[in-house]
């Protein structure tokens, strides 16, 4: 007999099976469930709305693998502002280019669905949780390691409404607006990477910094159509990372 306990998920936590079960305004996410995690089969936890907020799989890869190409050597540690259930922090942890990975995460239950998931990937003893507000965390439990450290934030953007925006706007992003979130960050790391919605204001991304300064803009696509696109700020060398 295994000596392990299995472990319990929280009521709100849920690993669907059959299309039967599933709530119809997440049934196009099921859909791409193995798209949003290769591994869906084995357990994957997630809560309802923690569907709406996952970045696709092959995106997080190539994400992970562009910061980890980018970076200058003397960052070793990666901050995931906003782990949600964990799909960017379980690329990042798979990279093994960071010393440790530190990933935040408001909601308890979706947290618990993140340490989950990194155990079906096998990468959780390369990953520090924080149950709590990303910006307090940052200022009062991490503030050492900002000069060895890069942030990268998937933020909200406010529900699934901006999907009908022809151009969206940053300023108005709820709960944080781009210029909030470039501020608080800038006072941890100069290194940032923002994960965004695919039609975000370019100049938006471009005002909230000097003019001295730069950001590059990248889109992640899948099957030739964009998902989203990241804005690093900071001097991150993306020639070294495959387009």
């Amino acid at each position: 007999m295994s000596g392990e306990t299995e472990e319990v998920a929280p009521p709100e936590v849920h690993h669907y099976s059959d299309k039967s079960e599933v709530p119809w305004d997440i049934q196009n996410y099921w859909y791409q469930r193995h798209r949003i995690f290769s591994k869906y089969e084995e357990g994957i936890w997630l809560t309802d709305d923690a569907w709406f907020g996952v970045t696709p799989e092959p995106v997080a890869n190539k994400i992970a693998e562009d910061l980890a190409a980018s970076v200058p050597k003397e960052k070793v540690v990666l901050v995931d502002a906003f782990a949600g259930a964990g799909g960017n922090t379980i690329a990042f942890a798979k990279s093994g280019r960071w010393k440790r990975v530190y990933a935040i995460e408001k909601n308890p239950a979706v947290l618990a669905c993140a340490k989950h998931n990194a155990k079906i990937y096998g990468v959780e003893t390369g990953i520090t949780w924080f149950e709590g507000d990303c910006f307090d965390i940052l200022k009062n439990q991490l503030s050492d390691l900002g000069p060895y450290s890069i942030v990268f934030a998937s933020p909200p953007w406010g529900g699934p409404g901006y999907r009908s925006d022809e151009i969206f706007n940053l300023q108005t992003m709820e709960p944080y607006s781009l210029d909030f979130l470039y501020q608080e960050y800038s006072k941890f790391s100069k290194f940032l990477a923002l994960y965004l919605p695919r039609t975000s204001d370019l100049r938006q991304l471009a005002k909230v910094i000097d003019d001295n300064e730069k950001v590059n803009v990248r889109h992640y696509c899948i099957e030739g159509a964009s998902k989203a696109l990241c804005a690093y700020y900071g001097s991150f060398d993306m020639e070294k990372s495959k387009s």
